[in-house]
């Protein structure tokens, strides 16, 4: 028995509808300091998955969790005085 197969995910996979519109790449582009955030402070977590944080170690992911939450309070005040009207605060 022979089955039939369809190409149409082959067809469509690279369809222009499958692309980011510019406003996804726009929002990507703003979060993109919080998403390089996150990813110092995962690195920072990830060295002390096999042994005893050092104090180093320590200060590292410290260091890296303030980076994180100064990002994403800088994205969340842009985002509010974005969506406010007239700019005012």
């Amino acid at each position: 028995m022979n089955h039939i197969v369809t190409v149409q995910d082959a067809v469509t996979a690279f369809a222009d509808f499958m692309e980011p519109t510019d406003a996804e790449l726009d929002a990507i582009e703003q979060e993109m300091p919080v998403i390089l955030a996150d990813v110092d402070l995962l690195d920072a977590q990830i060295i002390t998955l096999d042994r005893i944080p050092t104090e180093l170690d320590n200060r590292r992911i410290r260091r890296a969790r303030r980076r994180a939450l100064a990002a994403r309070i800088a994205l969340a005040n842009r985002t509010t005085a974005a969506s406010l009207p007239g700019g005012a605060a």
